[in-house]
């Protein structure tokens, strides 16, 4: 056999082992990944994900494709990124995380299964027919971020008593839960003889008007409202707030790893585990209206004492001592 021969042979093999692999490779089930929050975020967001795709005994590249689709921060974006997992028929979309995407995904479409994170009341939000039966095609986990706006405020007032104004950084993107928080604050706020003053922001730019705003009328205290896009912004926010000497509270422990000063809510790695898990668990056939949707019963208080220091506070014994976590 002379060497054009040999080449020509080898070069087919190749190709063949090539359209072998893209077989195998298209013929794994796929889960489609919606986020509304940045691509800076997808390693830590997907390490949770993929771990309870795991414990349901799917690995990433094995036996299963994820195909992560990310708004970063730009929630008009979520309908055609949901409508291109639909274009592409993967086996399930999940949305570990993300409020607004996962409405998106539910309006995308009504056969394809979705599994969702969201810190809202699912049943309010038009996503499943009730929370032990679901129904139609989505289910996942409630992890009561937005319900927890007074118990949140009660926390900051404790950490900060003598603050009697405090100011709400809300994203009005996300029209239903800014208003949902708002109006559970401002009660919450009555309670305690509290004044709120509400700021928006859904831009990196317009966080950095909101603080400017600060500086002219500084509140006592900060209320950040959760929000995927706050989170994806959660080291800037941290900065800002030590920059203007503002005690804040935030959704979720991330912001306290980060240098903000008290988070309390649950823990959203947990939660989007729990979403991978329930993937799992409908690619091997389980439907998802048999999947009861999910709440969590503990809630983490983190406080960083560094950041308590920084800012001259004394955080109250009996506050430190019903921390789950204090950072050093």
């Amino acid at each position: 056999m002379n060497r054009r021969a040999v080449i020509s042979l080898l070069g087919g093999a190749v190709a063949s082992w090539a359209s072998v692999a893209r077989a195998q490779q298209q013929a794994l089930p796929v889960v489609g990944v919606l986020d509304s929050g940045s691509r800076d975020d997808t390693t830590q967001f997907l390490a949770a994900f993929r771990r309870g795709l795991a414990d349901a005994g799917y690995v990433d590249g094995q036996n299963v494709a994820i195909d992560y689709r990310s708004a970063d921060g730009h929630y008009d974006r979520l309908p055609s990124l949901a409508a291109e997992l639909v274009r592409r028929r993967v086996g399930v979309i999940a949305v570990p995380s993300s409020t607004p995407a996962a409405q998106a995904a539910k309006a995308a479409t009504a056969t394809i299964p979705v599994v969702f994170g969201v810190g809202d009341d699912p049943v309010k939000l038009g996503l499943v027919a009730s929370l032990a039966r679901p129904g139609g095609n989505a289910t996942g986990i409630n992890f009561f971020i937005g319900e927890l706006a007074a118990k949140r405020l009660g926390l900051l007032h404790e950490l900060a008593p003598g603050a009697t104004r405090v100011a709400v950084l809300v994203n009005p993107t996300d029209a239903a839960r800014t208003e949902s928080i708002v109006s559970d604050v401002a009660a919450a706020a009555r309670d305690l003889g509290l004044q709120i003053d509400v700021l928006n922001a859904s831009t990196i730019r317009q966080i950095d008007e909101a603080f400017a705003a600060l500086a002219h009328r500084p509140p006592g205290a900060l209320f950040v409202g959760p929000d995927s896009f706050f989170n994806s912004r959660r080291v800037q926010l941290a900065i800002l707030a030590a920059r203007h000497a503002v005690p804040a509270c935030y959704g979720g422990r991330s912001y306290a790893d980060v240098g903000g000063l008290m988070s309390y809510g649950t823990s959203l790695d947990e939660a989007r585990r729990q979403v991978g898990v329930y993937a799992g668990q409908i690619l091997k056939g389980v439907k998802p209206a048999d999947l009861p949707v999910i709440q969590p019963t503990k809630f983490e208080l983190v406080i960083n004492l560094s950041a308590a220091k920084a800012l001259g506070i004394d955080v109250q014994p009996t506050l430190l001592a019903r921390a789950d976590e204090v950072i050093e």
